[in-house]
């Protein structure tokens, strides 16, 4: 088992609610509307911070994989040369647009864009695990806003599948996902959630924070859970918001509802992980979180376009 039984159902907790809180947040975006014809239609609002990229289909696929695989080597570069300052710039730009969208959709814009700034400001100058992680709820909503309007279901899928065998590529061959996420909790910067083990006074930074037995040095033991682990299965649960509602004709109230069966597989996946897994040891979350969002979208399918 990865971690102890109270960190990992406090990480699967986490990960759910980040999950059910995406899924309503994108829906309070949507406008739905009928046709004459009984045809459904389903548009989005404007993000706090303009407009979306007008793309669809394969184009908004190789959008998303370029800018991972562009990231990913600014990145390995900032590690290369030891710029944490530049890593930090980089990271608080995306706490700053990406939580920016997700206020957006519950106060103005302008508002939005001065909290979410605060945010960012806290957690790089003042962060602590809670701000680090209360930071870390209002960024993954915003980045399925952005993008799970540009997919459809058979794109997202295709998606979740590139992802996650560039995952089980960067962990299991090339290893520079674990240089990423060692390189990233050693800057108290890292791009997903934390949990510590023990609770006092050493847990109020957010230090080296990798597991004794990976980074082979002292500090308060952590559970991680990467951010892409988190952002792609709610876009893909986005996707499906969407389908329920224009294919399968389901009111907006009950395919949010519905949509959380894809949450809710995808974290029991999680979980099968957690369990399955060896302590100190990294492993690519993404194959197993695809494979559950992939049966819960079965489920679906099989409920809503069949009986």
């Amino acid at each position: 088992m990865k971690h102890t039984m109270h960190v990992t159902l406090v990480l699967i907790a986490v990960f759910l609610f980040i999950q059910v809180f995406g899924l309503y947040t994108i829906s309070e975006t949507m406008n739905v509307s009928v046709a004459d014809d009984g045809t459904v239609g389903v548009e989005y609002s404007d993000t706090a911070v303009g407009e979306r990229p007008e793309m669809e289909g394969i184009v908004s696929l190789m959008y998303i994989l370029f800018g991972v695989l562009v990231g990913t080597g600014i990145v390995l570069l900032f590690v290369r040369f030891g710029q944490v300052k530049l890593w930090k710039m980089m990271y608080f730009m995306a706490i700053w647009l990406a939580s920016s969208v997700t206020l957006g959709v519950f106060i103005g814009s302008f508002l939005a864009i001065i909290v979410a700034a605060v945010l960012a400001i806290l957690e790089l100058f003042r962060t602590n695990i809670y701000i680090h992680n209360l930071t870390e709820v209002f960024i993954y909503p915003g980045i399925a806003i952005l993008f799970a309007p540009l997919f459809n279901i058979y794109w997202a899928a295709i998606l979740l599948i590139a992802i996650s065998a560039y995952d089980m590529f960067a962990v299991w061959k090339s290893g520079h996902m674990v240089t990423l996420a060692k390189f990233q909790t050693s800057s108290q910067a890292f791009a997903g959630f934390v949990i510590p083990y023990s609770r006092g006074r050493k847990t109020k930074k957010i230090k080296s924070k990798i597991p004794k037995g990976v980074s082979g040095k002292g500090g308060v033991r952590t559970a991680i859970l990467g951010g892409g682990d988190i952002a792609f299965p709610l876009v893909f649960a986005g996707v499906v918001l969407e389908w329920l509602i224009s294919s399968a004709g389901l009111p907006k109230g009950l395919a949010l509802l519905e949509s959380v069966v894809i949450s809710i597989f995808a974290a029991g996946a999680l979980l099968f992980l957690f369990m399955r897994a060896e302590k100190d040891k990294f492993y690519p979350a993404m194959p197993f979180v695809t494979a559950g969002c992939f049966l819960g979208f079965a489920i679906l399918f099989i409920v809503n376009m069949v009986f």
